[in-house]
């Protein structure tokens, strides 16, 4: 069984760690090849993703959300091999309160069916934005 949408837990800590400032989420995406609706109308993962793109965009962005960078997965160098994503790539949110604005918007909540059908396994990994160091090991404080 893949990983949808986060526990009540987690969402409860990632809520109560409002920081002030933006935060990036980095998004690993993997569709299944049919859609599975709750109501059985017919769709790939692919078809239902993108309905929840284009009816999440306007909340996203009314928010103050955006992409900040976007990949396509080509091969595990590290990690498990049998792992694959379809969709990889990194939101940018001005602040916790945002990202959880759009969770709570009922459009939003409307346009998330669609996710849920579309998507057989995901990662969603919270990260505070950093100034870039000058080699790997350097991490700025």
């Amino acid at each position: 069984m893949g990983h949808i949408d986060p526990t009540k837990e987690i969402f409860a800590q990632f809520r109560e760690n409002d920081r002030p400032g933006p935060i990036h989420m980095l998004n690993l995406v993997r569709l299944r090849k049919e859609a599975a609706y709750p109501d059985g109308r017919k769709a790939s993962g692919a078809e239902a993703y993108a309905a929840y793109g284009r009816e999440s965009g306007p909340v996203f962005e009314r928010l103050g959300g955006r992409i900040v960078w976007q990949g396509k997965f080509e091969l595990m160098l590290i990690g498990p091999q049998d792992e694959r994503w379809d969709h990889c790539f990194i939101a940018e949110y001005p602040s916790v309160a945002a990202f959880v604005e759009m969770i709570r918007d009922p459009v939003y909540r409307e346009a998330v069916k669609h996710r849920q059908a579309a998507v057989e396994d995901s990662r969603l990994i919270r990260h505070a934005v950093l100034p870039v160091g000058k080699n790997f090991g350097e991490i700025p404080a």
